[in-house]
C-alpha cells in the first residue's frame, strides 16, 4: 500500500511538473549535469566536521577552520588532502582518510539530507524531458549509497565520481558522461555551487549554471561566467501550473 501510494504520489507530481515551467536559463539544454554535496545534497555541516574530527584523529595534521576546511568540497579526498594540508607527509593519508570514513559514515550524527525541495525540482526536470546527470568528487560509493538513502538513484541517466575518474577541475569527468549519454557538449550544462565546478565547465567547454545554495556566493563563483546564479536549486523549475 506505501508503495503503492508513492507511486500515485509521483505520477500526480509528474503531472503538475509538465505544466510547470523550467528556468529560462535551462532551457536551451538537454542535459543538466549536477554536482552533488553543497548542490543537491546539505552534506557541508557533516563534511566538514568529519573532515576536522579526522585531522584530530590523525594526529600529526593541523586543526584549519571550518571555512577553510570547506575549500575541499567537490573533490577528491586525494586532492582535498593535498590542497588542505600541503606540507603534510603523504604517508599520513591512508589514516587520515580511514578516520574521514569511519567519521561520515558511521560516528557523525551531523544531518545529511536533499536540500528542501530538491527531490520535488529533480523530478519536474524529468517530466519536462531534461536528462540529468551527477558529477561529484563524492566516490563511487558514497554516491550510491547518498542516492538509495534519498530515492534519487533512478533519476539520473549517469554518474560519475572522483575514484573512478579524474577529479574536478579535470573534464574528463564531464567527457564521460557526454560520451554515455550521446549529448553533444553545446547541450549540457553543468550546475554546482563552488569554484572546482565551475572551473570543471570552463575546462570542459560546457555551459554552467551557478547556485549560492551551498559552499560558495555569488561573489566567488561570478567570475567563471556562468549563464545564471541562483539563490536555490528550486529556482530551477516554476513549480506554480501554467494557466
Amino acid at each position: 500500500m506505501t508503495i503503492e501510494l508513492t507511486r500515485a504520489a509521483e505520477s500526480e507530481l509528474a503531472l503538475t511538473s509538465a505544466n510547470s515551467q523550467p528556468h529560462p536559463a535551462i532551457a536551451p539544454y538537454s542535459l543538466l549535469i549536477f554536482d552533488w554535496d553543497g548542490t543537491v545534497m546539505d552534506s557541508i555541516g557533516r563534511i566538514v566536521s568529519s573532515l576536522d574530527r579526522a585531522a584530530r584523529l590523525t594526529g600529526q595534521l593541523p586543526v584549519l577552520p571550518p571555512e577553510r576546511l570547506q575549500t575541499m568540497i567537490g573533490l577528491s579526498l586525494e586532492k582535498g588532502y593535498q590542497l588542505l594540508y600541503p606540507d603534510a607527509d603523504p604517508a599520513w593519508y591512508p589514516n587520515w582518510i580511514a578516520h574521514y570514513r569511519q567519521q561520515f559514515v558511521h560516528d557523525n550524527l551531523t544531518p545529511c539530507q536533499l536540500y528542501p525541495g530538491v527531490k520535488d525540482t529533480l523530478v519536474a526536470l524529468k517530466a519536462h524531458g531534461f536528462q540529468l546527470a551527477v558529477a561529484t568528487g563524492k566516490s563511487r560509493a558514497g554516491l550510491d549509497r547518498a542516492m538509495a538513502e534519498t530515492g534519487t538513484q533512478d533519476l539520473f541517466v549517469a554518474t560519475r565520481c572522483a575514484d573512478e575518474t579524474a577529479s574536478k577541475p579535470d573534464p574528463q569527468m564531464l567527457d564521460e558522461v557526454l560520451a554515455q549519454t550521446g549529448i553533444a557538449r553545446e547541450k549540457a550544462m553543468m550546475i554546482g555551487d563552488t569554484g572546482h565546478d565551475m572551473q570543471l565547465a570552463v575546462n570542459a567547454d560546457m555551459a554552467r549554471l551557478a547556485v549560492t545554495w551551498g559552499v560558495e556566493d555569488t561573489a566567488s563563483l561570478t567570475p567563471f561566467a556562468p549563464v545564471a546564479v541562483l539563490d536555490s536549486l528550486t529556482a530551477l523549475i516554476d513549480h506554480t501550473p501554467v494557466k
